[in-house]
């Protein structure tokens, strides 16, 4: 088997990409919402800066500033600029929207949709949540933009997810914290994000009074050294009385200053774009893996659920199967009407009186009763219904219990968990459409077997209906749930009916047409267990993974480091 051609180092982000945005995580394991944001934030990354930036290598280093809320991100902004140009004040949360910053040459960069492509842009006035706010200044130098993004701790979600988009599609990040929240957990889960993914990084003490300069600012170098950050760059910014809105000059020049010069020099621009591109593609492999751990968890859990399902459903069926084998239908008024039946020898004379036959069917048609043979297939009918819905009634009940236990499985049943522990509404019509249809087969194998028996077919045709309900008997005839007095008098009669059944068509027909009568009652219990398991099965399906699909994704991640090592 010849390897497949290695993709293109784009191509394979696709692939991944295409692979993540259809991962199948829609049950609720414990792993899966974690998995569903991995899966999210990696195709949004691939969208919003691998794929772009690998297509163009040498476009404006994109320039992030985040941090969170109150910690100074637009006064900063503003104060790099030069201009008012994103919105800052006491109101929470101020960026709605994020406004991008640049030169204009690098509008065209910007303008389109290579980076951000979700993002609508407007000029002018800000555009709303959802849009990037674009902001040309001839004073920012080309090669460099800031966008001012929302706080990563918003109290609007939306905010929040996109600070987070945003601070993924950054080439540099400059994260901004106060003197007073810099140790903060919310700072952290972001700086370690930085430090997961490779990325550039500059950080921001911002309100820093000027007598605890040293001491805070040693501390919270000594923070990023620990977390494995100590090539990321520390600005501070004193305390101080803003001039027009803005910072101090000699508090954010150095920043400033710093960032002209990556503009200025292509490589040292470059080498910021080379760390967070490698950073960011070394990423995604654990990150893929961990969505396809989760996958093959989510895996695992749907076939615990329909196993589950599978085991309550196959209890039914054996269930149905004993209550037919163990004579325990023929209870009650089966049993009643089965002596009324044979327990007189009225059915014998039928059979062997072509007037007493007549009789009947003229005393039937002329008073509207029913016949003794009715009345035991109508009694036979109800013992079989009542059998099929105890039986769906308790598998359905067994399966919502143990889903209950299972993960994933409380989360799959929803709202519908009492209509789902008993059989379906539909049930009671469905199994008493199968047992009269049953019961009209039974008949048509009795006719089937005597056609071709000359000399009975005329009793036989005195006798269908009678001749059908004691094949029906015999199904059931096992006597294994019988007792005392009812052995005697059911197996007693049963016999006496058999061996009118025998003198009729043979012994070994006789065995041959309860065996068959009983493998089609089965064979339709089956269908409406079948039926009913469905309910589940179905829900299941709608979110269980394919087969094979976490080794798909694992497969793609193969395919980019092939790529990468091509490319290399």
């Amino acid at each position: 088997m010849t390897a497949p051609p290695l993709l293109r180092l784009p191509d394979a982000l696709t692939a991944l990409r295409d692979q993540l945005t259809s991962a199948p995580l829609g049950l609720a394991t414990p792993e899966a919402d974690a998995a569903r944001r991995a899966a999210h934030g990696v195709t949004d990354q691939i969208d919003d800066y691998l794929l772009p930036r690998l297509l163009d290598l040498d476009a404006p280093l994109l320039t992030v500033v985040g941090g969170s809320t109150g910690a100074g991100k637009s006064t900063l902004v503003n104060s790099l600029v030069g201009a008012p140009v994103t919105t800052a004040g006491v109101l929470r949360p101020t960026t709605r929207s994020p406004v991008l910053v640049c030169a204009p040459a690098d509008l065209p960069a910007f303008s389109g949709d290579r980076v951000l492509p979700g993002l609508p842009r407007v000029t002018g006035a800000s555009g709303g949540p959802g849009t990037v706010q674009l902001v040309v200044r001839d004073d920012l130098p080309a090669g460099l933009a800031l966008l001012d993004a929302p706080d990563v701790d918003s109290v609007v979600e939306s905010n929040r997810e996109l600070a987070g988009q945003l601070l993924a599609a950054a080439d540099l990040w400059v994260f901004v914290t106060t003197a007073s929240r810099y140790a903060d957990a919310v700072p952290w889960d972001v700086l370690r994000t930085a430090q997961e993914r490779g990325t550039a990084l500059a950080v921001v003490l911002d309100r820093v009074p000027p007598e605890a300069v040293g001491e805070v600012a040693a501390d919270l170098a000594g923070m990023l050294e620990r977390a494995g950050l100590s090539t990321a760059r520390l600005f501070v910014v004193e305390e101080r009385p803003l001039t027009e809105g803005r910072l101090p000059e000699d508090q954010v020049g150095p920043l400033r200053e710093w960032l002209h010069a990556l503009a200025a020099d292509q490589d040292a621009r470059a080498a910021v774009v080379r760390q967070t591109l490698t950073g960011a593609l070394d990423s995604l492999e654990q990150r893929a893996a961990g969505v396809a751990a989760a996958i093959e968890a989510t895996d695992g859990a749907s076939r615990a659920l329909h196993d589950a399902a599978t085991a309550a459903y196959d209890s039914a069926r054996a269930g149905v199967d004993e209550g037919v084998r163990s004579g325990s239908l023929l209870r009650g008024e089966v049993l009643a009407r089965w002596q009324e039946f044979v327990g007189t020898g009225e059915w014998m004379r039928t059979l062997q009186t072509q007037v007493g036959q007549l009789r009947d069917r003229l005393t039937s048609a002329l008073t509207g009763r029913p016949t003794p043979a009715d009345g035991l297939q109508g009694a036979l009918e109800n013992s079989v219904e009542r059998l099929l819905r105890a039986e769906a009634d308790r598998a359905a009940e067994r399966t919502v219990t143990t889903w209950r236990s299972l993960p994933g499985g409380a989360a799959l049943l929803g709202g519908a968990e009492r209509e789902l522990e008993q059989a379906s509404p539909d049930f009671p019509e469905a199994a008493a459409a199968q047992v009269r249809d049953w019961q009209g087969t039974v008949l048509d194998l009795v006719r089937n077997e005597g056609a071709d028996k000359r000399s009975k077919a005329r009793v036989l045709s005195w006798g269908v209906n009678g001749a059908g309900a004691a094949v029906m008997v015999a199904v059931f005839a096992q006597t294994g749930g019988l007792t005392g007095g009812e052995i005697a008098v059911a197996g007693g009669t049963t016999a006496v009916g058999q061996r009118v059944l025998e003198a009729v068509f043979g012994d070994a027909a006789v065995r041959s047409l309860a065996a068959r009568a009983r493998e089609d009652l089965e064979a339709r219990a089956d269908e409406l267990l079948r039926y009913e398991q469905d309910r589940f099965d179905g829900r299941l399906a709608a979110v269980a993974p394919g087969p094979g699909a976490a080794e798909e994704l694992r497969a793609a991640v193969r395919a980019l480091g092939a790529a990468r090592r091509a490319a290399a």
